[in-house]
């Protein structure tokens, strides 16, 4: 395995130029990182491969078993009490409920309630009404009056309202604040334009202070050293990164590798002879079983069902014929039906059953 080979090259990507730096860095970071990763990367196999065993064997029928018990201990219970306790009482007390409340309340608003309404209602339409509209009739003269005063005084109100204070009020906005407030706006007009020019005369200043006490330097810092310093530790962050994806990948083969081994040393340990043995031992026992107990044993219990069968059979037809026996002795046989033939007469039986209704017409 070539650990020499660039990322790029080994991504299908085209080579870039590299330095010195980055040739004299990528050897040795990749050996170290390789003799790192390697146990890291067979621990994380072992510890997955340990998951999905326990996964399989102890998490998965806990989990079905807890789920079972889960059942039977919360579910199961609630819906027999639903089922068997709440739903027949709530029925019960539904038709209670309608015998003792709901049938009173319907015969008390169709034979009590129904005839007052109707009986107010007809006092409303036939004496109420009348009354409200002599009421209103009078308290509409009332009003007209009323507003005939509150006319007049709105007039009156009106006028001295609008010569005692509206035309004073427009000759003094007119002739005294209007030139004031000019003047006042004028005043603040160069007083904002004055305090302006300070406030941009203070801030050109302490901008040229700050761009020559603190950006330049700063620039200088970050174009001239942190660029740089910048720049050798991506180069070292990236070969560390390929360096890192290489040895996993790598570890990965030995661990595969590993794993092979100890399958293949675990089959022939553990799976051949068990496997052999089954082949050997346990088939042949088996067949002889088979052969010897099982289907003797099979056809015995097919011939013990036939013959129940037959016997099964033979009694049901005899309980079927004594019964048509019984009924017939006490009915009787019964009626045999009679076929009507439904062929079309030919010559001859035409002129038979003309001769015969002929005769009977005669007689």
């Amino acid at each position: 395995m070539d650990l020499e080979k660039s990322a790029p090259a080994a991504r299908g990507e085209a080579p870039r130029g590299e330095g010195c730096l980055v040739v004299a860095i990528r050897m040795p970071v990749r050996i170290v990182v390789l003799v790192l990763v390697v146990p890291v990367r067979m621990a994380w196999d072992a510890l997955v491969v340990a998951g999905r065993f326990l996964n399989d064997t102890v998490f998965r029928p806990l989990g079905r078993a807890s789920l079972w018990v889960g059942r039977a201990v919360f579910v199961w219970p609630f819906v027999g009490l639903w089922r068997y306790v709440l739903v027949p009482l709530g029925t019960a007390l539904t038709r209670l409920g309608k015998v003792l409340v709901v049938l009173p309340a319907v015969g008390l608003y169709r034979h009590v309630l129904t005839p007052v309404g109707h009986a107010l209602l007809w006092v409303y339409a036939r004496v109420l009404t009348p009354v409200g509209h002599a009421v209103v009739w009078a308290l509409r003269g009332v009003g007209a009056v009323l507003a005939a005063i509150g006319a007049g005084a709105y007039a009156g109100l009106a006028w001295l309202t609008r010569y005692l204070v509206v035309v004073p009020s427009v000759w003094l906005y007119t002739w005294v604040l209007t030139p004031v407030g000019h003047a006042a706006a004028r005043c603040v007009k160069g007083l904002v334009r004055l305090v302006t020019m300070i406030v941009t005369g203070v801030g050109t200043g302490l901008y040229w202070i700050t761009r020559i006490l603190f950006v330049l330097p700063a620039l200088a810092v970050w174009r001239w050293v942190l660029v740089p310093v910048g720049r050798v530790l991506a180069v070292a962050g990236r070969e560390v990164g390929d360096a890192l994806g290489h040895a996993w990948r790598v570890a990965g083969r030995v661990s595969s590798a590993v794993g092979r081994f100890l399958g293949t040393l675990f089959r022939w340990v553990f799976v051949e002879p068990v496997r052999r043995v089954y082949r050997s031992v346990l088939t042949p026992v088996g067949h002889v079983v088979r052969d010897a107990v099982l289907r003797p044993a099979a056809e015995a219990a097919r011939g013990a069902g036939r013959a129940a069968r037959q016997v099964l059979a033979a009694a049901r037809v005899s309980v079927r014929q004594a019964r048509a026996d019984f009924r017939r002795m006490l009915l009787g046989k019964p009626a045999e039906p009679v076929l009507a033939d439904r062929r079309e007469p030919t010559g001859r039986e035409t002129r038979t059953l003309g001769s015969r209704t002929t005769a009977l017409t005669k007689d």
